[in-house]
């Protein structure tokens, strides 16, 4: 039971809802998502579970809640980043490391949804199809500064072609915008390695894999970009210090 006489507060910036999520995002440090439920929301947030209920009516409800605001979050920075970056003139591979850094700081700020978009699946939760538009923002950032190189000339041509017939589903096609030319035909597919591997590495820093191995991991984090980067032909700034 919550606490008697407390409820779920609102203001003109957040309605109830918003302050349900808050409490969650705090919980999910503290517990997990595993950990998430109407009752540890209530007694964490001094409201009564009634109140928490009438927002999100089951479990599921308000991680699916959670999920889609820490995708829209983190690709909202990664755009913001390349924003700035486009403004500024810089070429494709800045903009990648712009992005990628910026996805890095947004983890380690808000680690318990960086664990919960990006660590072991939750237990009984499946995601519905709400979650899709948001998770696609993040491939579809890297994805407008991939094809932007490659209409500007700043992509070299990869020194060997993805063997055997196209590995792709029409939806990551449709994200690119359509199958480049040859020498590039296979961009899509070197784009979804560098995807993988930065959320890769982002697992490894955030959960402190790489800490014992390397002396500096903000400097390691642009190495390994640059070293992915270069699978699908793009040179990525080296040397610069890290905000």
């Amino acid at each position: 039971m919550g606490v008697s006489g407390s409820s779920v507060t609102e203001d003109e910036n957040s309605g109830p809802s918003e302050a349900v999520k808050a409490t969650a995002r705090q919980l999910l440090v503290k517990l997990g998502a595993a950990g998430l439920s109407p009752e540890a929301v209530a007694q964490e947030g001094g409201f009564a579970v009634a109140e928490v209920e009438a927002v999100f009516p089951h479990r599921d409800d308000l991680l699916t809640a959670l999920v889609i605001d820490a995708y829209n979050t983190s690709a909202a920075a990664m755009e913001r980043a390349d924003q700035a970056a486009r403004e500024a003139g810089a070429p494709a591979g800045a903009r990648l490391l712009a992005v990628t850094r910026a996805l890095r700081q947004w983890s380690f700020d808000n680690p318990g949804e960086f664990t919960l978009i990006y660590g072991s699946p939750v237990p009984g939760y499946h995601a519905p199809q709400d979650t899709v538009p948001p998770a696609a923002r993040t491939p579809a950032v890297l994805a407008g500064i991939v094809r932007s190189a490659l209409e500007a000339g700043e992509l070299a041509p990869p020194r060997r072609e993805v063997p055997g017939p196209p590995l792709l589903l029409p939806e990551a096609v449709q994200v690119f915008g359509g199958t480049p030319p040859a020498p590039f035909s296979d961009v899509i597919e070197r784009g979804i390695v560098l995807w993988s591997s930065l959320i890769g590495l982002l697992v490894f820093q955030v959960f402190s894999r790489t800490h014992d191995s390397v002396r500096d991991e903000s400097a390691f984090f642009d190495y390994a970009i640059a070293v992915a980067a270069e699978g699908i032909g793009l040179t990525v700034p080296a040397g610069e210090t890290t905000e």
